[in-house]
């Protein structure tokens, strides 16, 4: 049987996901994030749109993780999320960036045995 205060491998909750029951609340925080570029529009290319959103998902996901450690918590719980497209018109570039708002979570202290 496993202890309750385990940490499991998962740090990242999205949305509908919760953290482990006994986690405590510390914090709200916003990380953002941004995708690969890539050469001309994201508008009506589904593929470079998936693509991008695959890439943008994993440097969120990597940004939460440097940041739950960094700030001493174990899980996130995001909550929210805004992504749109950028496109920078000299390179004919285009790329996504996201705004994911998220709460820290951390074990309990461990009690007396």
């Amino acid at each position: 049987m496993t202890d309750t205060h385990d940490h499991p491998s998962r740090i990242v909750y999205w949305h509908r996901e919760l953290p482990p029951v006994h986690a405590e609340v510390l914090d709200e925080h916003v990380v953002e994030a941004t995708s690969g570029r890539v050469q001309g529009t994201l508008s009506h290319r589904d593929e470079l749109w998936d693509r991008c959103h695959a890439q943008l998902m994993a440097a969120t996901r990597e940004r939460i993780e440097q940041e739950v450690a960094r700030l001493g918590g174990h899980y996130a719980h995001v909550l929210d999320e805004s992504i749109d497209s950028r496109h920078d018109d000299a390179t004919c570039e285009a790329w996504l960036h996201g705004r994911f708002t998220y709460v820290l979570y951390r074990e309990p202290p461990a009690g007396p045995a």
